[in-house]
């Protein structure tokens, strides 16, 4: 008797069908997968209320989404989808609100708004810092081989990161040029006009109101600025590489007359860091 040879489809029907519809559907899925990839997203913080909304009131479409307790609000602002969110004072809260904010939008850059005092001496209150360098000025650590570093360790790497952490490039020129077509607010009883400036900020869980240690800042750091959040923020985006740039308007000089000055000159300082911070998202294609 003659046997028939086997029908190969009778014992692989399904995995040939599986075969051709994976031949036909993977470019399409690849291709749509390309469409459909995430929208850049910029991320604006700021430490203070008085900061944040001010940038939150030109947000279009604005939604608010809360996680681990923050309030972060999604939208546009000047035609960037943006996140903006408040950090509240502080480093540990300013590094708690940055990491929540990279590990759920996941922005193409962050940006930080707010006031600071002023160190260098040829600044004065309406003044604005754009930072090229940001540094921990209340950091200190012996290392194993008894030398003192103002350097903290990548819990990741466990490299030592730089004791000053570089701004983004490519964010410092769309600040330089944001600010030449910002008008900002004079502080009354300020001798000039609001100038910008490129330099350093340093960052401390303190707020200085003392002649010395504005010295000290000066001599030890070259500092322009001191602030409560900014190498914090720095920090995180550094070693998530995350381009990262801090924005400080000058509230006082964080002298023995700080804190009259900032609760005098808050408002106008804010204004003015937050006008130029919407300025620079607009510059951003």
């Amino acid at each position: 008797m003659h046997q028939q040879p086997p029908d190969v489809r009778r014992y692989f029907p399904d995995r040939l069908l599986i075969f051709f519809a994976l031949c036909f559907l993977l470019p399409v899925l690849s291709s749509r997968a390309q469409l459909y990839k995430p929208r850049p997203v910029t991320a604006l913080l700021g430490a203070f209320d008085e900061e944040v909304k001010l940038v939150q009131q030109n947000i279009r479409k604005p939604k608010v989404v809360t996680l681990n307790g923050i309030r972060f609000v999604t939208g546009r602002i000047r035609g960037r989808r943006v996140v903006v969110a408040e950090t509240g004072i502080g480093k540990v809260n300013a590094a708690m609100t940055t990491a929540t904010v990279l590990t759920h939008f996941k922005p193409e850059q962050v940006l930080f708004t707010g006031i600071a005092g002023g160190v260098n001496p040829d600044l004065q209150p309406g003044d604005l810092v754009i930072a090229r360098q940001t540094a921990h000025h209340d950091y200190g650590y012996i290392t194993f081989q008894q030398q003192k570093t103002n350097q903290t360790r990548n819990a990741i790497t466990k490299e030592l990161n730089p004791t000053y952490f570089p701004a983004d490039s490519m964010l410092v020129v769309k600040a330089r040029q944001a600010a030449r077509s910002t008008t900002f607010e004079p502080i009354p009883s300020t001798s000039r006009p609001p100038s910008v400036v490129e330099g350093i900020v340093v960052t401390g869980d303190v707020f200085v109101s003392s002649e010395e240690k504005v010295k000290s800042l000066r001599s030890e750091f070259k500092a322009d600025a001191t602030e409560m959040e900014g190498a914090a923020v720095a920090q995180v985006c550094y070693q998530q590489k995350v381009p990262c740039l801090i924005i400080r308007s000058l509230s006082d000089k964080a002298n023995s007359n700080a804190r009259q000055d900032m609760l005098t000159f808050v408002k106008i300082a804010a204004r003015n860091s937050a006008n130029l911070v919407m300025n620079i998202v607009g510059q951003l294609k």
